[in-house]
């Protein structure tokens, strides 16, 4: 057969053990159709064969992006005020005006991020620092994490809390310690009624999926997994498809359970939206659940307190006290979800909602056997020494994300909270390694990670240091791993969590012709100067979707 396309005089990273490197790569109608040595794969050039010369570049399979929220992000940067994760509040504060100045009333203005450390700038009434600005316009800003919004009075009117708003379960309605009103801080299920203001129309949408499809084709991804998906993201993936603009594999954990949601949604339901939204390029049997918060916002559940120092009432500590979901309810989810063939993603920051995460695991093996589907941890952040080795022992995926396994704007607030010591554990990519856990790489992007580059993630998580030099110091060295180590995380096990490592993943004959073509030999640099690599191209389904 004839070859479509050839690359050739590469140095090329297989990720296949068989045959781990190559020179050259033939394609043919999407697929690889030969990969091997020069003299091998230029044999199946015909006449109408295109050649590419990569003049002794490195190539490697396409990068997965197993969480993030890629509809979120483009909006955030086509909509949505943006400071950056290390402005100021008044350079927050002075966005916001300047917004408001832009769009009319009925136009809600919205974006951050502010941080924790602002909280105390803020006052005890922070919507009163809003209403400054505007009570014409709703305004809300969200925090670092996208967890806690900040709102002010006409925001909070039109999603109907007033004054006297009761307490909400499995959220935090700040109030006002003088009148208690609420303040304007909201967090997890206490912002859900906020959030259906922040309302995309479907032109904004379909722009937005045009940018995220070039931001990620140009930083090396072939493939993603959309961690939150409700039927507003699945209709725009959906239709992005329809338009043969999703030049990337993708998967859509469907939610089941979400802060952002102000109640459960119906198994059937998922059920006709997983047939609904399915597509060539886009996999729905895949669910999503919220276990816990953030550390920010005392809302992420762990087996040891917080510190008392950080405002913390240690006497009153309850691990379960957090969790989203009870753990008897949680059990039969996992065991219905997984029955229905979901693979599940569950949001689990702390330690005690890490720990619950796997037993719910556990429970649906034990009901229904071995399904083969490998149920996802996310974000992952700090597991005890009692469930390091329970990843591989339940066939369960430690996803690593976000991007916080080196020092970064949360890093100070989290030390404060939880203090040094079990700092040094957030994230223990080695020893989860060491424990045989499958671990895939995710940044979560945009909520608590500034961009969606997988380099400086890859960089990060060989030297435990931040790229960027405004956050110098070192996080957890201990939990450094090798290049041969990270890269399954990028490409095979990735793969495995899109259910394609049939089709992608490795560069072998017969999957889809997904890699990424670069300058320099990944393997022979210098783990610091990894961050700042630059895709000169990206092929999906043997079509150039990038070039530099």
């Amino acid at each position: 057969m004839q070859a479509d396309h050839i690359w050739h005089n590469g140095s090329i990273l297989t990720m296949d053990p068989a045959t781990p490197h190559a020179q050259a790569l033939a394609v043919r109608g999407g697929r690889l159709l030969a990969v091997g040595a020069d003299k091998d794969v230029l044999n199946l050039q015909g006449p109408h064969t295109k050649l590419h010369d990569l003049y002794g570049q490195f190539v490697m399979p396409g990068l997965v992006e197993s969480h993030t929220h890629a509809l979120w992000g483009a909006c955030r940067t086509l909509y949505d005020i943006y400071v950056g994760f290390a402005a100021s509040l008044d350079q927050l504060l002075e966005a916001t005006r300047d917004r408001c100045k832009q769009n009319s009333p009925d136009q809600i203005v919205y974006g951050g991020p502010w941080r924790p450390v602002m909280r105390e700038e803020m006052g005890a009434n922070p919507r009163a620092l809003l209403d400054a600005i505007s009570t014409d316009h709703m305004i809300v800003l969200h925090d670092a994490s996208q967890h806690i919004l900040w709102c002010n009075s006409r925001a909070l009117q039109m999603a109907g809390i007033g004054d006297d708003a009761k307490d909400v379960a499995g959220g935090v309605i700040e109030r006002d310690p003088a009148t208690g009103k609420p303040n304007g801080i909201l967090a997890e299920t206490a912002g859900a009624p906020i959030r259906t203001l922040v309302d995309r129309t479907e032109a904004q949408l379909a722009d937005a999926s045009r940018e995220f499809v070039r931001y990620f084709n140009s930083l090396g991804f072939t493939a993603f997994k959309e961690p939150m998906a409700f039927e507003e993201e699945l209709r725009a993936y959906h239709a992005a498809d329809a338009r043969n603009e999703l030049t990337l594999h993708m998967a859509a954990h469907i939610v089941h359970s979400s802060p952002l949601g102000d109640s459960l949604v119906p198994m059937d339901d998922m059920d006709r939206l997983r047939r609904t939204y399915a597509s060539t390029n886009i996999r729905t049997d895949f669910a999503k659940l919220f276990l816990d918060g953030v550390v920010p916002g005392f809302t992420a559940s762990f087996i040891e307190p917080y510190l008392a120092e950080g405002g913390y009432d240690v006497g009153s500590h309850d691990p379960d006290a957090t969790l989203l979901i009870k753990p008897a309810t949680l059990n039969q989810m996992l065991i219905d979800l997984d029955a229905r063939g979901y693979t599940v993603k569950m949001h689990a920051v702390g330690s005690n909602a890490i720990r619950k995460g796997l037993d719910a695991i556990a429970a649906a093996r034990a009901a229904n056997g071995p399904s083969g589907l490998r149920h996802e941890v996310a974000h992952c952040n700090y597991v005890s020494d009692a469930d390091l080795g329970r990843f591989a022992e339940l066939g369960a995926v430690a996803e690593q994300s976000p991007k916080m396994w080196f020092p970064n704007p949360g890093t100070p607030i989290q030390t404060a909270l939880l203090g040094a010591d079990r700092v040094q554990k957030n994230h223990r990519i080695a020893d989860l390694v060491h424990a045989k856990a499958e671990m895939t790489y995710a940044s979560d992007w945009p909520a608590a990670a500034p961009d969606a580059n997988p380099w400086s993630g890859l960089s990060g998580m060989l030297t435990r240091t931040n790229a960027n030099p405004a956050y110098p110091g070192v996080l957890a060295p201990a939990q450094a791993i090798t290049l041969a180590q990270a890269l399954p995380l990028f490409t095979t096990n990735g793969a495995r969590s899109l259910r394609m490592e049939a089709d992608t993943g490795t560069l072998i004959a017969g999957r889809w012709a997904d890699f990424v073509v670069l300058q320099t030999d990944l393997t022979q640099m210098p783990a610091p100067e990894i961050a700042a690599v630059l895709p000169q191209q990206t092929i999906w389904k043997g079509q150039i979707v990038h070039a530099a």
